[in-house]
Formats: C-alpha cells, sequence, structure tokens
C-alpha cells in the first residue's frame, strides 16, 4: 500500500514513470487531466460542470478540482493506495489533500520528484512536438511553461520538504536509470513492490 505523487517539469517524464511506479506498486497512476476528461465524458455532474471552464479555457478552480479528486480517491482501486500525477498544485490544494486523506485514517507516504534540465526538457519537448506536429510548442512556449511549472511547484517542493516525503531523482538519464532511482528512493523509505 502506497499513496504517492510525483511531480517534474514538463518533459520530464512523469507520464512514463507514474505508469511504471503504479503498475509495480500495483496502485493506479491518477492524473488530473484523466480524472477531468473520464467525468467529462461519462457526464456527471461535476464532469458538466468541469466541461463548463475547460471549453472556455479556464483552469478548472480548485473547489471544483478537489471535489473531483476527492471523489476519484474514494473509488475502490484507490483504497490500496495511489499516485497522484498534476495534483496538488497549491498550497491550498495540498492542505485539501491531508484533509481527504486524514478523513480516512490516511496520509501521504512520499512524494517523487523529478528533477530535469531546463535547457535538456526544452530539446526534448521541443523534439516531441516535431514528432507529434505539434506547432504551438515552440521554445518560448516552452520556456513559460517550465517558469510556470517552477513558480507553482517551489512551494509544495517546500511543504512536503519540510515534512520529510520528499524523494527526488534525476530525471535525466534513461527510462530505466530513472525507474531504478525511483525505486531505490522509495524502498529507502519501505515502499517497494
Amino acid at each position: 500500500m502506497a499513496r504517492l505523487l510525483i511531480v517534474g517539469p514538463p518533459g520530464a517524464g512523469k507520464g512514463t514513470q507514474a505508469s511504471g511506479i503504479a503498475q509495480r506498486l500495483g496502485i493506479p497512476a491518477i492524473s488530473t487531466g484523466d480524472i477531468f476528461r473520464k467525468n467529462v465524458a461519462e457526464q456527471t455532474e461535476l464532469g458538466r460542470e468541469a466541461k463548463r471552464y475547460m471549453d472556455a479555457g479556464e483552469y478548472v478552480p480548485d473547489s471544483l478540482t478537489n471535489a473531483l479528486v476527492r471523489s476519484r480517491l474514494s473509488e475502490p482501486d484507490a483504497r490500496r493506495g495511489f499516485l497522484l500525477d498534476g495534483y496538488p498544485r497549491t498550497l491550498d490544494q495540498v492542505r485539501e489533500l491531508d484533509e481527504i486523506l486524514a478523513a480516512s485514517g490516511d496520509s501521504l507516504d512520499a512524494v517523487i520528484e523529478l528533477q530535469a534540465d531546463s535547457d535538456v526538457v526544452v530539446r526534448r519537448l521541443l523534439a516531441r512536438a516535431q514528432e507529434q506536429g505539434r506547432s504551438d510548442d515552440t521554445e518560448d512556449v516552452i520556456r513559460t511553461r517550465l517558469a510556470v511549472y517552477a513558480e507553482q511547484t517551489t512551494p509544495l517542493i517546500d511543504a512536503y520538504g519540510k515534512r520529510g516525503l520528499l524523494v527526488s531523482v534525476d530525471g535525466m538519464g534513461t527510462v530505466n536509470e530513472v525507474a531504478d532511482a525511483i525505486a531505490a528512493g522509495l524502498a529507502a523509505r519501505g515502499i517497494s513492490a
């Protein structure tokens, strides 16, 4: 049983690593984007509300995001643990997640931080944009996303670091090297498959 978060800049390989970690530990990898899309597709009440913001190109407000995460974490597959990607994004969401977990007598076990050199990430994302024909991913746009990530995430990393929950890993190796480093960091905290 493990309740985990994964954070890292765009292009650091969070999605790839989250999938592998979840598979090894037998827990669901849960991204807020997936939660939004699932609720919209199923036309739940929360999904219809989220769709209004998404269609307008606006951020889904914390109150709605918190409700969607609370609902998802109450599903049977998440009772034995989970790996959250993309939540929390603010200190208010950190407090909300603490409350969600405390309601069932739980708390986070670890926060995996993938660290990545900005210039390497920019090169990775530009290459991916070319492969996928994504003309909107220019170097300026990518650097802006990285700056926003750093601004939003630094307070979270500081908060979780003070709690002793951080497992910081260099995300610039091969997929297997990074996975091995994450596994070793989690094992040092008593979390292993």
